[in-house]
Protein backbone atom coordinates (compact mmCIF):
# COMPACT_ATOMS: atom_id res chain seq x y z
CA UNK A 1 0.00 0.00 0.00
CA UNK A 2 1.31 3.45 -0.91
CA UNK A 3 2.44 5.63 1.97
CA UNK A 4 2.10 9.30 2.71
CA UNK A 5 5.31 11.31 2.71
CA UNK A 6 6.62 14.61 3.96
CA UNK A 7 9.04 16.07 1.43
CA UNK A 8 11.44 18.58 2.98
CA UNK A 9 13.66 21.15 1.35
CA UNK A 10 17.05 21.24 3.06
CA UNK A 11 18.50 24.76 3.33
CA UNK A 12 16.15 26.98 5.33
CA UNK A 13 13.98 24.07 6.48
CA UNK A 14 16.34 21.52 8.06
CA UNK A 15 19.37 23.76 8.45
CA UNK A 16 20.05 27.48 8.60
CA UNK A 17 19.92 28.92 5.10
CA UNK A 18 23.19 30.49 3.94
CA UNK A 19 23.15 34.13 2.79
CA UNK A 20 21.80 34.71 -0.73
CA UNK A 21 24.31 33.58 -3.35
CA UNK A 22 26.29 31.47 -0.88
CA UNK A 23 26.30 27.71 -0.35
CA UNK A 24 26.84 25.33 2.53
CA UNK A 25 29.93 23.54 1.24
CA UNK A 26 31.24 21.84 4.40
CA UNK A 27 29.85 20.27 7.53
CA UNK A 28 31.37 22.97 9.77
CA UNK A 29 28.93 25.50 8.22
CA UNK A 30 25.85 23.25 8.57
CA UNK A 31 23.55 24.28 11.45
CA UNK A 32 20.52 22.05 12.07
CA UNK A 33 17.42 23.95 13.14
CA UNK A 34 16.09 22.59 16.47
CA UNK A 35 12.48 22.86 15.23
CA UNK A 36 13.33 20.64 12.25
CA UNK A 37 14.44 17.87 14.61
CA UNK A 38 11.10 18.09 16.44
CA UNK A 39 9.13 18.08 13.16
CA UNK A 40 10.97 15.04 11.84
CA UNK A 41 10.45 13.13 15.10
CA UNK A 42 6.73 13.94 14.88
CA UNK A 43 6.53 12.77 11.24
CA UNK A 44 8.36 9.55 12.23
CA UNK A 45 5.89 8.96 15.10
CA UNK A 46 3.02 9.36 12.61
CA UNK A 47 4.66 6.71 10.39
CA UNK A 48 5.13 9.15 7.53
CA UNK A 49 8.01 8.78 5.13
CA UNK A 50 10.43 11.71 5.38
CA UNK A 51 12.29 12.56 2.18
CA UNK A 52 14.63 15.47 1.49
CA UNK A 53 14.58 17.03 -2.00
CA UNK A 54 17.24 19.68 -2.46
CA UNK A 55 18.91 21.63 -5.24
CA UNK A 56 22.68 21.67 -4.66
CA UNK A 57 24.06 23.74 -7.51
CA UNK A 58 27.28 24.34 -5.58
CA UNK A 59 28.52 21.03 -7.01
CA UNK A 60 27.93 22.18 -10.61
CA UNK A 61 29.67 25.47 -9.81
CA UNK A 62 32.73 23.62 -8.51
CA UNK A 63 32.36 24.99 -4.97
CA UNK A 64 32.27 21.44 -3.61
CA UNK A 65 32.39 17.89 -4.89
CA UNK A 66 29.60 15.31 -4.75
CA UNK A 67 31.71 13.53 -2.13
CA UNK A 68 31.67 16.74 -0.03
CA UNK A 69 27.88 16.95 -0.39
CA UNK A 70 27.41 13.29 0.51
CA UNK A 71 29.62 13.79 3.58
CA UNK A 72 27.41 16.69 4.71
CA UNK A 73 24.31 14.53 4.18
CA UNK A 74 25.81 11.55 6.03
CA UNK A 75 26.68 13.75 9.00
CA UNK A 76 23.23 15.37 8.89
CA UNK A 77 21.60 11.91 8.98
CA UNK A 78 23.89 10.83 11.84
CA UNK A 79 23.13 13.99 13.87
CA UNK A 80 19.39 13.68 13.32
CA UNK A 81 19.46 9.98 14.17
CA UNK A 82 21.30 10.71 17.42
CA UNK A 83 18.44 13.10 18.26
CA UNK A 84 15.81 10.45 17.47
CA UNK A 85 14.85 11.82 14.05
CA UNK A 86 14.98 9.68 10.89
CA UNK A 87 15.12 10.79 7.27
CA UNK A 88 14.23 7.93 4.94
CA UNK A 89 15.93 9.18 1.78
CA UNK A 90 17.75 12.21 0.35
CA UNK A 91 17.48 13.21 -3.29
CA UNK A 92 19.55 16.07 -4.62
CA UNK A 93 20.10 17.83 -7.91
CA UNK A 94 23.72 18.88 -8.44
CA UNK A 95 23.13 20.36 -11.90
CA UNK A 96 23.02 23.89 -13.28
CA UNK A 97 19.66 25.61 -13.62
CA UNK A 98 17.49 24.55 -16.59
CA UNK A 99 19.73 21.60 -17.47
CA UNK A 100 17.74 18.59 -16.21
CA UNK A 101 14.41 17.21 -15.07
CA UNK A 102 15.48 16.80 -11.45
CA UNK A 103 16.19 20.44 -10.58
CA UNK A 104 13.35 21.97 -8.60
CA UNK A 105 10.75 23.11 -9.55
CA UNK A 106 10.84 20.22 -12.04
CA UNK A 107 9.23 17.17 -10.38
CA UNK A 108 12.02 14.68 -11.17
CA UNK A 109 13.18 14.09 -7.58
CA UNK A 110 9.61 13.72 -6.29
CA UNK A 111 8.66 11.32 -9.09
CA UNK A 112 11.78 9.24 -8.48
CA UNK A 113 10.95 9.04 -4.77
CA UNK A 114 7.36 8.11 -5.60
CA UNK A 115 8.54 5.25 -7.80
CA UNK A 116 11.26 3.97 -5.45
CA UNK A 117 9.35 4.32 -2.17
CA UNK A 118 5.73 3.73 -3.31
CA UNK A 119 4.51 7.17 -2.21
CA UNK A 120 0.91 8.36 -2.48
CA UNK A 121 1.44 11.93 -3.66
CA UNK A 122 -2.22 12.87 -3.04
CA UNK A 123 -1.68 12.23 0.70
CA UNK A 124 1.76 13.86 0.86
CA UNK A 125 3.08 17.36 1.51
CA UNK A 126 6.07 19.50 0.64
CA UNK A 127 7.60 21.78 3.27
CA UNK A 128 9.83 24.43 1.76
CA UNK A 129 10.94 28.01 2.11
CA UNK A 130 10.70 29.32 -1.45
CA UNK A 131 8.47 29.90 -4.44
CA UNK A 132 10.47 27.16 -6.20
CA UNK A 133 9.42 24.67 -3.51
CA UNK A 134 5.81 25.81 -3.82
CA UNK A 135 5.94 25.36 -7.60
CA UNK A 136 7.44 21.88 -7.15
CA UNK A 137 4.51 21.00 -4.87
CA UNK A 138 2.01 22.29 -7.44
CA UNK A 139 3.64 20.36 -10.30
CA UNK A 140 3.79 17.19 -8.20
CA UNK A 141 0.25 17.32 -6.80
CA UNK A 142 1.48 17.88 -3.22
CA UNK A 143 0.03 20.08 -0.52
CA UNK A 144 2.45 22.86 0.39
CA UNK A 145 3.58 24.36 3.69
CA UNK A 146 5.98 27.31 3.69
CA UNK A 147 8.51 27.47 6.51
CA UNK A 148 11.21 29.93 7.43
CA UNK A 149 14.04 28.90 9.76
CA UNK A 150 11.87 26.44 11.69
CA UNK A 151 8.58 28.38 11.72
CA UNK A 152 5.52 27.66 9.59
CA UNK A 153 4.63 30.88 7.75
CA UNK A 154 1.96 29.73 5.27
CA UNK A 155 -0.21 26.70 4.59
CA UNK A 156 -1.48 26.11 1.04
CA UNK A 157 -0.77 29.73 0.09
CA UNK A 158 -2.44 31.26 3.17
CA UNK A 159 -0.41 33.14 5.74
CA UNK A 160 -0.34 31.92 9.33
CA UNK A 161 -1.32 34.69 11.80
CA UNK A 162 1.54 35.56 14.10
CA UNK A 163 4.04 33.41 12.19
CA UNK A 164 5.96 36.22 10.56
CA UNK A 165 9.04 37.16 12.58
Amino acid sequence: MSRACVFLDRDGVINEKPPRGEYVTRWQDFRILPAAVDWIRLFNALDLLVVVVTNQRGVALGLMTEADLEDIHRRMLDSLSAAGARIDRIYYCAHHADSCECRKPQPGMVLRAQSELDIDLARSIMIGDSDIDEELARRSGLKFVRADEGRVTAVAGRGVPGAEP
